[in-house]
């Protein structure tokens, strides 16, 4: 029998995972006894003979895939710095991370990405936002997968979240706790999980303080594409902002002084996430902090325990947050 066959060759013929084929003939649970014959009886129409024993400290060679949507990734720094974290943390565990852009075309298409076509990784980490006829097409490989920084609610899958309903809620109260009470918001709903969060958080403490959202102060920050576009001020402006996120609070500072407005002084703004984009306005944003560190931890928990084959049910990892005080309030 050959060495050249790989389980990658048996995973390809099947359409499978490298991480089924490996359960297949180990004896491992975690599929089916009829998939676990057509695997074996694969196996051995090819030519495959298992590898030598390896010591312990060289066994791991599982390799994580994370898929982000290329919009999210050109348009917000924030990602760049969650994928630096969940590399420093896979890393740290002995994991090897590939990414893969996905692009607006791409995933309308529900084309699948060349990490699953060519059966280059074991596990997935879809981060950003991905339609749900998206993330079922490109999990009906079998590959364990979290999704980071959003959710689905029409699929039952781990999911990594910050704080972001509380958060949204704090922002408000603390612009409503300084006597503002025209309070306006900017962020397209639809777009993301999290920035609908957030604005079910700033609508609840306005409705908490027996306040109508005004439909008129909320303002669009991007397209159907998802992509960022010009800030429109109402006509009538609000005494403050909440803000979807810390770069988005930066473009409506630019756009409030080229207005003639101050902030603080005619309008409040604040952010959210805590990024640079919160140091380097002026004034620097008051906002609401996101551990990204914590997020990559939890996303690399839960690879972890379903490469462990360990029995856990699938559920919603929500991370906390923290207030952020500074100038622009």
């Amino acid at each position: 029998m050959s060495r050249s066959v790989r389980m990658a060759d048996i995973a390809e013929k099947l359409g499978i995972s490298i991480v089924s084929v490996s359960k297949g003939l180990s004896g491992k649970d975690g599929v089916s006894e009829e998939m676990r014959a057509k695997i074996i009886a694969t196996a051995k129409e090819l030519g495959y003979e298992p590898p030598a024993p390896k010591a312990a400290a060289q066994e791991r060679t599982e390799n994580i895939g994370i898929l982000v949507p290329d919009y999210f990734f050109e348009e917000s720094a924030f990602y760049s710095s969650l994928y630096r974290a969940v590399i420093n943390r896979s890393t740290a565990l002995g994991y090897a991370c590939l990414m893969e852009l996905v692009s607006l075309e791409a995933e309308r298409a529900c084309t699948l990405p060349n990490l699953i076509t060519q059966n280059k990784v074991d596990a997935l980490i879809l981060m950003g936002e991905f339609d749900h006829e998206y993330i079922t097409a490109v999990t009906k490989r079998g590959l364990p997968y979290v999704l980071l920084d959003f959710y689905d609610t029409n699929l039952d899958s781990d999911c990594v979240i910050g704080n972001n309903i509380t958060g949204g809620y704090t922002l408000t109260k603390h612009l409503l706790d300084t006597g503002r009470k025209n309070i306006g918001f900017v962020g397209s709903i639809n777009a993301t999980t999290s920035i609908m969060d957030r604005y079910l958080g700033y609508t609840r403490a306005l409705f908490q303080a027996g306040i109508e959202p005004n439909p008129a102060w909320r303002v669009e920050d991007r397209g159907s594409d998802r992509k960022l576009i010009p800030l429109v001020l109402p006509e009538t402006m609000p005494e403050a902002f909440v803000c979807n996120n810390d770069e988005v609070a930066f473009r409506l500072v630019e756009c409030l002084n080229q207005a003639g407005y101050s902030v603080p002084d005619d309008v409040a703004v604040v952010g959210y996430d805590d990024y640079r984009f919160s140091t380097i306005c002026r004034p620097q944003l008051t906002t609401y902090h996101v551990s990204i560190e914590e997020m990559a931890a939890a996303a690399l928990e839960c690879i972890q325990r379903k490469f462990s084959n360990l029995p856990s049910a699938t559920s919603t990892h929500i991370i906390p947050g923290a207030f952020v005080l500074r100038d622009s309030t």
